[in-house]
């Protein structure tokens, strides 16, 4: 609640409260601590603070590929995440493979016809037009607001 108002002071001791008692009651290896890990990133995304939220966006998705394996949606999604940071940063060499690992494993997992798959076509192009690569970014764009309207 207090992070989706802006609140970040009081949001970020309640996340490193949780991922505390995660860590604590369920151990390291657990997906609950991943998402943790994840939220506590995305605070810090969110108020540029990317230093901090790089290495928690990466234990993230280390943990979900070794508990859950690389086919998984929550997998896809960080990739999603750690490509979300460096597009915010310029690292665009870094982003498109990881939007694009993101896109495939949703296609593969949830269908063609899913949401997710809509915002990863849209996150791709918008990495693309804001290199000026408007040729790449326009079909993925088409392809996002065409699923959106269908879903």
């Amino acid at each position: 609640l207090y992070d989706s108002q802006g609140q970040y002071s009081e949001a970020e001791p309640l996340y490193k409260k949780a991922l505390s008692l995660r860590q604590r009651l369920l151990g390291e290896e657990h997906p609950d601590v991943a998402s943790s890990y994840n939220n506590l990133a995305a605070l810090y995304d969110s108020q540029g603070q990317y230093s901090e939220a790089e290495p928690l966006y990466k234990k993230a998705l280390s943990l979900r590929q070794r508990l859950l394996g690389e086919e998984h949606p929550d997998v896809a999604s960080s990739y999603n995440n750690l490509a979300a940071l460096y597009n915010s940063q310029g690292r665009y060499s870094e982003a498109e493979p990881l939007y694009k690992k993101a896109l495939s494993l949703r296609q593969r997992l949830l269908g063609e016809e899913h949401p997710d798959v809509a915002t990863s076509y849209n996150n791709l192009a918008a990495l693309y037009d804001s290199q000026g690569q408007y040729s790449e970014a326009e079909p993925l764009y088409k392809k996002a607001l065409s699923l959106r309207q269908r879903l």
